[in-house]
């Protein structure tokens, strides 16, 4: 766990220094020693790069995320480490879509320049690695360097770099799908943002926010607090690879109505979902009972961070892979656009609903 004990107002050397001391077990993991956490990262934190050493016969994968205060979190509604680890999961999200096993991550961080001038502001800090940290040891992932600074407006903002690997030429795209290919979901869909929802609720009515922190056993899982604590299907995106079950997938950041209608762009083809066939996870049924007003969320919500996957026809896709549920929601068609049939049989065109930056749209 990268967790820091600071105990008194330091500048940046003495901040990099300190993440360095109680993360070298994992970010910097001897070269290739064996019982490191990732033997893929030969030099981590201390030199002006980081030496990565992937396996042989295997593709580099490379994502990075921006998580900005007050687009992605706020200080008074989610605990620091929530956003350490939601700001690990978002990179880890976009590997396990392309079936990637992580090798490393690195962290640009932005703090406003009193928070290490105080102790709340120091604890801050902690308990931000603390989550990073506990989900980075989840996944071994190594913190393998990064950069930090003093954000001008008091904002915390936060860019994560992660680096995977999979087998040559056989990361999934989302450019693989053809017509005639089953649609599935991972997990549930919804939650996170059913739990933001709570979140605001509880904010205008000035009631106490849902402030989890995570105890000796770790975070609680996505059904508890699927927007806090999103679980990145990191092991289903590498049996999704090894076992040759998907032929295209994307993950679920934006919505399902958003980014279904991304990997139907890059593949070249439509799509049919049933709208009775979706997943809706448990804090949408308890918070919008009503059928249409749960669909519209699932569809719509985002940040959930399921894997959505195409699969040939003539597949036999298990009920759950690496542990978790596999839902099958619709199929690709030849015909362009995306459609939703009700549980009448009725469809109508299914329009992206979810995240747009720079739109105005949610």
């Amino acid at each position: 766990m990268l967790g820091l004990t600071m105990k008194k107002a330091m500048g940046e050397l003495a901040l990099i220094e300190r993440i360095r001391s109680e993360s070298a077990a994992a970010s910097s993991p001897g070269r290739g020693r064996r019982g490191s956490p990732n033997p893929g990262v030969v030099l981590g934190i201390g030199d002006d790069c980081a030496i990565l050493r992937p396996q042989k016969g295997h593709d580099v994968l490379v994502t990075t995320d921006f998580t900005l205060e007050g687009r992605h979190f706020r200080r008074d509604w989610h605990p620091p480490e929530s956003v350490g680890h939601r700001a690990l999961a978002r990179g880890l999200s976009d590997l396990a879509a392309m079936g990637a096993r992580p090798l490393a991550a690195f962290l640009s961080l932005a703090l406003p320049g009193e928070m290490l001038a105080t102790a709340v502001g120091r604890s801050w800090v902690e308990r931000f690695f603390a989550g990073l940290g506990g989900l980075a040891g989840q996944h071994r992932v190594p913190l393998a360097g990064g950069d930090t600074a003093e954000s001008s407006d008091g904002l915390v903002l936060a860019d994560i770099v992660l680096v995977g690997s999979a087998p040559r030429g056989r990361a999934l795209r989302r450019s693989g799908g053809r017509a005639g290919d089953v649609l599935y979901v991972t997990g549930e869909l919804g939650g996170a943002a059913a739990e933001l929802a709570e979140l605001e609720r509880r904010s205008g009515k000035r009631q106490p926010t849902l402030s989890h922190r995570p105890g000796k056993d770790g975070p609680p899982g996505s059904v508890e607090h699927p927007q806090m604590y999103p679980q990145p299907r990191v092991s289903v995106g590498l049996a999704l690879v090894r076992r040759r079950l998907a032929t295209a997938a994307i993950d679920l950041s934006d919505g399902l109505s958003t980014d279904l209608g991304h990997l139907c762009r890059e593949s070249g083809v439509g799509a049919e979902i049933s709208a009775a066939a979706l997943p809706i996870h448990p804090l949408v049924l308890k918070s919008r009972p009503a059928s249409a007003s749960a669909i519209e969320l699932a569809l719509n919500g985002g940040e959930d961070y399921e894997l959505l996957l195409a699969a040939p026809a003539a597949t036999r896709m298990p009920r759950s892979v690496a542990g978790v549920r596999i839902t099958r929601i619709g199929s690709l068609v030849r015909e362009e656009g995306v459609s939703i049939v009700d549980s009448r049989g009725r469809s109508r065109p299914l329009k992206p609903g979810g995240w747009e930056h720079f739109a105005g749209k949610h």
